[in-house]
């Protein structure tokens, strides 16, 4: 098997993982010193948030150069000091890929908009008003209102999926394509391991422009852009074609991954696999986010997940990101560990994001603090990506200067702290991988559903050498779960003490807990 399937991604968001040179913001000098900590974990490559040359409307996924490092990060050089130290530990390097839409400061849109005959005008979307004056059609940007901005100078409206400093790129023209191949060639040959590829699904838009239906399911209160369903805007069939094209790039190098955002339904998004598996590696499945966290929904999750995946696909599972509120807050902090259990323990490779594997909760960002330029239609995102906590001194030991966002409660929850702690949450994302990484039907095996009541998830990882159960207690009371006959070895327990013991028939698990058993052969 590859490594992106048996090994674990983690997320890092570099503006808030470690800050080397006194700023407040984090920077690829910061993530070199804290490699050894990712690398002891026992992940097996990170995933790096934007750091490319950007005015930062978008914190990065606003794009200026894509082969430049912006200089709040680091340099060039920094970056092949970064991709040689991590590579020394055996870490994998993974970049973000942002092709759908640049900064509205990037060179290629400057000459777009300088002219309708510019050469490049057609590398964007660029549409005459309505007839009698307006947006050329109803599109929502994601990030509210319209996603059609009016541009003085030449008289038509560019396309924006997200803010109007983000324009879209019209992967309609093959130079288009052409030019985001090259970028990724630049990296790949630098060294690079892969690419998480940004809003994938939205890369091809309808050929017509034809407006978006309403969403019968819309409710006073929800995100603007959903009060239509983006039914010509996102999610074309033609899409699949373009997403082939990357992959063929990656697979010009050996042992490198793609990796699609697609935020759909699990049976759309299994097509984002492509033909014959010629499509992302990867097409990230956040089901699990937005699934209510009990067993009997999450069991349903996993049989559709499954069944939707074309023959020969390998899942994958994300239970947190910089987009999202944070796990520990979303689902409660006493059920965090059982979350890493169930994460861990599933068919598929997990991605974590920084800070999730010592229980960081959303931060509560004051009003004149916020930096998200999304707050009113994507609430939670600053308080998601506030600085990893390493200890318990000033600054939470990510920067000798204040961070550019407010710290969460650090002087309790750090990795410091914790690290000390047998029990801690922080040791049992460390347990977790290291059986995860010595056992194959953990890594690689099947996946069977064993027991499922109101309380507890019991479900058998295997392969035709080892067997190993997972029994996961929902609730916050004690549950008796009925295990196989003789049982077999404890490999991780909530509890730490029952680590390597002997499980017979029944075990009872505390509240919200859980158990990786070795069944004997």
């Amino acid at each position: 098997m590859h490594w992106w399937q048996t090994g674990i991604l983690y997320q890092v968001y570099p503006r808030s993982f470690q800050d080397a040179d006194g700023d407040g913001i984090g920077d690829l000098r910061g993530i070199i010193e804290r490699l050894p900590y990712v690398a002891e974990l026992g992940v097996e490559a990170i995933w790096l948030s934007p750091i490319f040359v950007s005015p930062m409307a978008d914190f990065g996924y606003d794009i200026a150069d894509h082969c430049a490092i912006d200089p709040l990060f680091g340099s060039l050089a920094d970056f092949d000091a970064l991709l040689k130290a991590a590579h020394a530990r055996g870490l994998k390097v993974l970049l973000d890929l942002v092709p759908n839409h640049t900064s509205d400061r990037h060179p290629w849109f400057v000459e777009s908009r300088s002219t309708r005959s510019n050469p490049k005008r057609d590398w964007y979307i660029w549409r005459d008003p309505a007839p009698g004056g307006g947006p050329p059609n109803n599109w929502l940007s994601e990030f509210g209102g319209s996603a059609w901005a009016f541009d003085e100078r030449t008289g038509q409206y560019y396309y924006h999926a997200f803010l109007k400093e983000q324009p879209d790129l019209n992967w309609r023209n093959p130079q288009v394509a052409q030019a985001v191949h090259e970028v990724m060639r630049f990296w790949l040959k630098r060294g690079v391991d892969g690419f998480r590829v940004d809003v994938i699904w939205h890369l091809i838009k309808d050929e017509a422009f034809r407006d978006n239906p309403p969403n019968p399911d819309f409710r006073a209160g929800n995100p603007d852009y959903t009060r239509l369903l983006p039914l010509y805007s996102t999610d074309r069939p033609e899409v699949h074609a373009v997403v082939r094209d990357l992959r063929a790039v990656v697979d010009e190098f050996p042992e490198r991954v793609l990796i699609g955002e697609v935020y759909l339904p699990v049976e759309k998004l299994a097509a984002y696999y492509g033909r014959d598996l010629a499509g992302a590696h990867l097409p990230f499945n956040f089901a699990l986010i937005d699934t209510p966290f009990e067993p009997r929904a999450i069991a349903a999750l996993i049989e559709r997940y499954e069944r939707a995946l074309p023959e020969g696909a390998w899942p994958n599972w994300v239970m947190g990101n910089h987009d999202r509120p944070r796990l520990a807050t979303r689902i409660g902090p006493e059920k965090a560990a059982l979350a890493a259990m169930l994460l861990l323990t599933l068919r598929g490779t997990p991605t974590l994001y920084y800070g999730d594997e010592i229980g960081m909760r959303q931060v509560d960002i004051p009003p004149a603090r916020m930096r998200d330029p999304a707050a009113a239609d994507v609430p939670g995102r600053d308080g998601a990506r506030t600085p990893m906590q390493w200890d318990a001194s000033r600054f939470a030991g990510f920067s000798s200067a204040e961070p550019w966002l407010p710290l969460g409660d650090f002087t309790r929850i750090n990795v410091a702290t914790e690290g000390a702690e047998p029990a801690s949450l922080l040791n049992l994302y460390r347990r977790l991988i290291a059986a995860r990484r010595q056992s194959r039907a953990l890594s690689e095996g099947g996946f069977r559903l064993i027991t499922l009541d109101d309380a507890t998830l019991v479900y058998r990882r295997e392969t035709n050498a080892e067997a190993v159960l997972v029994a996961l207690n929902f609730t916050a009371a004690p549950a008796l779960v009925a295990l196989p006959s003789g049982a077999g070895t404890a490999l991780v327990c909530s509890n730490p003490a029952l680590d390597r013991t002997r499980i017979g028939g029944s075990m009872t698990l505390p509240a919200h807990a859980g158990a990786v058993i070795a069944l004997k052969a």
